[in-house]
């Protein structure tokens, strides 16, 4: 092959495979470029609970959206679940009684507490049977804002799952008028095994986002007509698609926030002046969220329940499991909307903040969906001087990587000027951006794919926000509060590589599925250790280190941010340090749900 990679006798014999020559072909559905609005109530106000002794009941009721009513599984009845309410330091007991046919459970998300309480069948404790009560203690060893929800099967799907606020002993840092928890979920009346299903017959059944003849024709007036055909034949070439940024869709999800879709909006009530204060949970299964609320600002005060340096921004991307607190301050009597799209844009959440019953605001414009980069695959030739951020502007341009099945990739990559001149790049210092080469593939035939380069790209907000005007999170934003007392330099490295099949719908660390790993991974309780994460798939993945946290090291010296879940983003290079603190037996996966039940789950054993 050339260093252009592709001869144009192959490019047409594969356009011609492709249909592109056939301009006038049928197009894609276009539903998906319309929001998904159901219209019927989905639940009532969330109760509180609180006290040494609480009880849950597991059970499924009926649930109502868009017209159509399937059944959930609810705890206590509802979706989302009761508010728990705790004080750091206190004793608890939740008992909970499994209502339900099938076992169940209940895993506390971002909770220190023994093993044994962790709820995590098959690694912590043997689950809750149907007609079965167990009761879980623990004390309360921190505050902030976490969440609970099921660990069995595809029960968090259906609903199971609620927030858990855990009020600090000593106040916190910052200061506010009131308060509200928003959760983002999202429902769907096919099961999670309909749903893998129909991912490993097609792990494209849900994207109806994928480019089609009118946009090649619009790309190749803007880039010319070879590089446009050669851009679509590279991706042909690796059975990849650019637009494959949710596995699971607006087709058949809608977006709740609060247990509410959006044509039947949750409304939180303010003062104008008041300082309120949103706990932003992302509690969806398999959704990343795009937060912004049209004409304020967010200063970020907690990350995944701990105190961090506020920081000021316009919207903030976060993966299932994150947790965001923020400070608002309207100053204007009138509404304003939370705004929640989904990364992929197939639809979005919305609610209100109103200074009075009934009032609402605007939903803001829809953004286009975005576009994978080969930067996303890995590719070799970094800062060659070509930007494509901006894809829809320029050309691209080839390069060559690699795959684990079949021959040599090629693509375009992405020049970091363009995120300086957006003002992404702005922390000094910031983990290095260098690439790393990737060492010898020792990954087998659970991977499709090797990100031949990988780099942090915490200095990154993310595809999608690449024409943002708008100040936008990025990890390297995230400073603790205070220094944290472990110090330490980590004593070992150990290096995890996220791989993954699309076309098997595989999905694995360091090609081995959980039932293929025979080892956990080992640590020594009191020892300080990196994880080194390296991406090479062309997915975000949010990791969760169950019972510990990871330190996310991200340039901030002393201050490192402490984390329950970290997203990687494609072909990164991302390390935390852990303190092994917590014996036992505990899960290490990626929350995206099917992803975790399609193999992406570890047990890190802390021996004594």
């Amino acid at each position: 092959m050339t260093d252009r990679g592709i001869s144009r006798r192959l490019i047409l014999k594969r356009v011609g495979a492709l249909g592109l020559l056939t301009v006038l072909q049928p197009l894609l559905p276009s539903c998906a470029s319309h929001p998904f609005s159901p219209t019927t109530r989905s639940s009532s106000d969330t109760p509180t609970l609180s006290g040494e002794l609480i009880d849950l009941v597991i059970s499924e009721r009926s649930f109502a959206v868009g017209g159509q009513t399937g059944t959930a599984t609810t705890i206590n009845e509802t979706i989302p679940g009761p508010l728990i309410r705790l004080k750091e330091g206190q004793e608890v007991t939740i008992r909970v009684t499994n209502q339900l046919m099938e076992a169940s459970s209940i895993h506390w998300h971002g909770i220190l507490l023994p093993s044994d309480m962790d709820g995590v069948p098959g690694v912590s404790f043997g689950g809750i049977q149907p007609g079965e009560t167990f009761s879980y203690r623990f004390s309360v060893k921190q505050s902030g804002t976490y969440w609970y929800h099921s660990h069995s099967g595809g029960q968090e799907l259906q609903g199971m799952y609620g927030a858990m606020i855990l009020e600090p002993v000593e106040p916190d840092p910052f200061q506010y008028d009131r308060e509200y928890v928003v959760m983002l979920s999202e429902w769907s009346l096919e099961s999670a095994e309909v749903m893998m299903d129909h991912l490993k017959k097609s792990s494209g059944y849900y994207n109806f986002q994928k480019r089609d003849a009118r946009e090649f024709v619009s790309d190749a007036k803007r880039w010319g007509l070879w590089p446009a055909m050669r851009n679509y034949v590279m991706w042909d070439e690796m059975r990849m698609d650019p637009t494959d940024f949710a596995d699971v869709t607006g087709a058949t999800f809608t977006y709740l926030m609060n247990g509410r879709p959006a044509a039947d909006h949750w409304t939180g009530l303010f003062r104008a002046g008041d300082r309120v204060r949103l706990r932003f949970i992302n509690a969806a299964a398999m959704t990343f969220y795009d937060i912004r609320i049209p004409g304020l600002s967010m200063t970020v005060v907690q990350a995944d329940g701990q105190n961090v340096q506020p920081v000021t921004m316009e919207e903030f991307r976060f993966g299932p499991a994150e947790t965001y607190d923020v400070i608002i301050q309207p100053t204007e009597d009138r509404a304003y909307t939370i705004f929640a799209e989904t990364m992929d844009r197939s639809g979005y959440a919305c609610g209100t903040l109103a200074p009075r019953p009934g009032m609402s605001a605007d939903i803001p414009e829809r953004r286009p969906r975005p576009l994978r980069t080969m930067e996303d695959m890995g590719m070799a030739d970094h800062g060659n001087g070509h930007d494509t951020h901006a894809v829809e502007e320029t050309a691209p341009h080839s390069s060559y990587g690699k795959t684990a099945e079949h021959g040599m990739m090629h693509g375009e990559t992405t020049h970091e000027a363009a995120g300086k001149e957006k003002g992404f790049l702005r922390h000094s210092p910031i983990p290095s951006t260098s690439p790393v080469k990737h060492g010898p593939d020792h990954h087998g035939t659970g991977n499709q794919t090797i990100a031949e380069y990988s780099r942090s790209r915490m200095h990154e907000p993310g595809r999608g926000f690449e024409q943002s005007s708008r100040r936008v999170l990025v990890y390297t934003d995230l400073k603790s509060l205070v220094p944290y007392p472990d110090q330490r330099e980590p004593e070992r490295e150990i290096e995890l590589h996220l791989t993954g099949h699309m076309q098997r719908y595989m999905w694995s660390f360091n090609g081995k599925t959980y039932s293929d790993a025979s080892e956990p991974i080992r640590l020594r309780y009191g020892e300080r250790v990196r994880l080194i994460f390296v991406n090479d798939t062309m997915m975000e993945h949010p990791l969760h280190l169950h019972g510990m946290w990871m330190y996310l090291d991200n340039g901030s010296g002393a201050n490192l941010p402490r984390k329950h879940t970290v997203v990687v983003k494609p072909a990164e290079r991302l390390s935390v340090l852990v303190s092994a603190d917590a014996p036992g037996p505990w899960a290490f996966h990626c929350h995206l749900l099917l992803h975790m039940e399609a193999g992406m789950f570890r047990v890190v054993q802390v021996d004594p």
